[in-house]
């Protein structure tokens, strides 16, 4: 396929190999932030045969994942009301809350729908007016544009048995308070190119120029990361901590405006919980204060919400970077894609999941 073969053409990616050994010189470790990139990397087995010198981590750039436990809890606390619709994504339906998934709030009784587009709840709600109909908006700036656009529409319509449960977060934050963590080495980060194609990359800048670490933007093909891994490298053998866009196919440095501004008008940043890591300021969003009539967490009291994280499950140093997810005593037999503990082994980006998907035993 066009467009397409050329980013798996398997010439080009043992050429990229065979150089990234050659211009490895000292060790270095990589953090390849989303979750999207994880799975490439593992399905197409990059993480066996880059330089025994390259170290990888994988890092917190699964929304699902980093979706706090009290979020989960608050969605399935409003769904079990009556009256209420509550629409969400098809990864977050079997992530573990304290007292269980929205799936099973379904199997309870609660009228929970998958949906592929925000714009579904709106419609939902549209054709549901007796009905609250609540979206579960969760993601990283990738899906904020779409979300906000739905939450527009819903307002601009005067919607007023629609409402989001909000939990989106932000990426630079994260990276920052990883660098800032005294118990994790990360030398340079493949920053996301889909979320890089709303945001750009500039903003990138400071956090490469305060931390002194190169940040290469690139795809989820084996050729991109490939070629990630290699500008990285290539970057900390010269002792050029800077940004590089390896993805110019679809991103632009001051990234989408279009997208940007429906963000601006419906949310406002804010500080944000990440599930398994904790408090990140400044790295979420939520809806301004104009729209509180349509923001769920106000609309709805579903009481004091106490999450119950399970003790056994490590999925918080996963995300950090910390441990690797076969580091779990867990991994693979109490922990599984059917009977997972935390949303890493449930999510399509989670990095528990990859590993146990395409056969990775060994945290070495």
């Amino acid at each position: 396929m066009k467009h397409l073969d050329e980013f798996r053409d398997p010439a080009l990616a043992r050429a990229l190999v065979e150089r990234l050994k050659r211009i490895t010189t000292r060790p270095w470790t990589v953090m390849e932030v989303c979750g999207g990139q994880t799975h490439s990397i593992l399905r197409h087995g990059i993480d066996q045969v880059l330089p025994e010198g390259l170290t990888l981590l994988h890092g917190p750039g699964c929304p699902v994942c980093v979706t706090p436990l009290e979020t989960i809890d608050r969605a399935v606390a409003i769904a079990m009301q009556p009256g209420v619709i509550l629409a969400s994504f098809g990864d977050m339906l079997r992530v573990p809350g304290s007292h269980g998934s929205l799936l099973e709030a379904r199997s309870r009784g609660a009228d929970v729908r998958m949906v592929y587009s925000p714009l579904e709840a709106v419609t939902l709600a549209r054709a549901n007016p007796d009905r609250e109909v609540v979206f579960l908006a969760i993601g990283f700036e990738t899906t904020a544009p779409g979300n906000a656009m739905a939450a527009s529409e819903a307002i601009d319509a005067r919607l007023t048995n629609y409402s989001q449960l909000v939990s989106h977060v932000l990426v630079p934050p994260a990276m920052a308070a990883i660098l800032d963590d005294e118990h994790v080495r990360v030398d340079a980060f493949l920053a996301a190119g889909h979320v890089c194609t709303i945001t750009g990359w500039r903003l990138y800048e400071p956090i490469s120029a305060r931390y002194g670490v190169p940040i290469v933007v690139t795809g989820f093909e084996p050729v991109d990361i490939l070629d990630g891994f290699m500008h990285a490298v290539e970057l900390l053998e010269a002792g050029s901590p800077k940004v590089a866009n390896r993805y110019g196919r679809a991103v632009q440095a001051d990234g989408n405006p279009i997208a940007q501004a429906v963000i601006d008008r419906m949310y406002e940043v804010c500080g944000r919980k990440w599930r398994g890591i904790g408090v990140i300021p400044q790295s979420g969003l939520k809806l301004r204060p104009a729209y509180a009539a349509w923001d769920a967490e106000q609309k709805f009291d579903v009481g004091d919400i106490t999450p119950q994280e399970p003790a056994e499950c490590i999925a918080g140093q996963v995300l950090q970077g910390r441990l690797k997810p076969a580091d779990c005593p867990a991994f693979g037999t109490k922990c599984t894609p059917q009977t997972p503990l935390g949303a890493t082994m449930v999510s399509s980006e989670g990095a528990c999941a990859a590993w146990y998907r395409y056969g990775r035993k060994s945290a070495t």
